[in-house]
């Protein structure tokens, strides 16, 4: 089996291909090649016993996509996107990447399924920014789709150019709109929904960290760790059962911020709590507002996605994934 991971480089998609590395199989067929692509050039695994390739790429130039598609790989996961705060301060450089990319490679996948068939498994990395207010009290697959961001919009699109390559038949595609990742490793990004980790991230090494929301505001979340299951099970899960409704909200835990730092209190103490200052951001207020609260996952549920069940897991789950298991004293 012959796999592409596009944005590779970036956190999740450097988790997934440890998991894959580490399991050396998918869906029960082993690996045997491991195409890893980013505007950075991943770093090269250790796993001499794989055929892995790391390539520095713009999926923004059509001549990638055919290049990536060439080799007819069996498994695409497609988890490269400008964030959501990058994608509304560059509209030109988000629907370039995040829709224009996209669509490059369900043109080059069809494409090479006219020479001889070919119908790869593709797995979409969505957003549940793809729903816009006013929202019921939870949010079903089935609620209508009314973005108020540019990054919605893409992702929106995206989900149904994918919903109808696979209606035709060139492409077999699961879309995961994916609950704001938390705790999200390394250094804050251009994502306006970062601060959501680094409340908890910073102070639990000791630094501080800027809250630019109130503690009302409330939001869907799952660790990187879930992330990368949802990912593995989309790959492998059987998409008979999707019919023509392709995309699907992955389960998560609805948090205000106030309920993220108290299990921060709960598991680091006050003085952890105390490295959180209060600095409020009128923009990212409003982009927060926006945003769902609250999820109907029991599709996805049904159909073996997992995620989290408490701030306190998630934390306990950071800890340790990236601290070695234990906090600083």
């Amino acid at each position: 089996m012959n796999i592409v991971i596009i944005g590779a480089a970036g956190m999740v998609g450097r988790k997934l291909t440890s998991a894959l590395v580490a399991s050396g199989t998918l869906a029960g067929k082993q690996i045997d090649g491991l195409t890893l692509v980013d505007v950075i050039e991943p770093e090269m695994p250790r796993a001499p016993e794989l055929n892995i390739t790391t390539r520095a790429i713009d999926i923004a130039d059509p001549s990638v996509a055919e290049t990536l598609i060439a080799e007819r790989p069996d498994v695409i996961f497609h988890l490269a996107a400008i964030v959501s705060g990058e994608a509304e301060l560059d509209f030109e450089k988000g629907y370039a990447i995040n829709l224009d990319g996209t669509r490059y490679l369900f043109e080059a996948i069809r494409q090479a399924g006219k020479s001889e068939p070919y119908c790869p498994r593709f797995v979409f990395t969505s957003s549940i920014a793809v729903f816009g207010a006013p929202f019921p009290d939870k949010i079903g697959d089935e609620f209508f789709q009314t973005p108020r961001t540019s990054y919605g919009t893409q992702k929106a699109i995206g989900e149904l150019l994918l919903a109808d390559y696979s209606r035709r038949g060139f492409l077999d595609g699961v879309g995961i709109r994916l609950p704001t990742i938390c705790i999200r490793p390394g250094k804050p990004n251009k994502a306006a929904s970062g601060f959501f980790s680094s409340i908890l991230r910073e102070p639990l090494v000791g630094l501080e960290a800027v809250l630019p929301v109130s503690e009302d505001a409330r939001h869907w979340h799952a660790s990187p760790r879930a992330a990368v299951g949802f990912l593995i099970h989309a790959a492998e899960m059987d998409t008979t059962v999707l019919g023509a409704r392709r995309s699907l909200n992955m389960p998560g835990l609805s948090a205000t911020v106030g309920e993220q730092i108290e299990a921060l209190r709960r598991v680091a103490g006050d003085k952890a709590v105390a490295l959180i200052r209060r600095e409020p951001d009128a923009m990212t207020a409003e982009m927060v507002e926006g945003w769902a609260k609250d999820f109907d996952a029991s599709r996805a549920l049904a159909l073996g996605f997992r995620a989290e069940a408490s701030f306190d897991e998630i934390i306990a789950i950071h800890i340790k994934d990236e601290l070695g298991g234990e906090l600083l004293k």
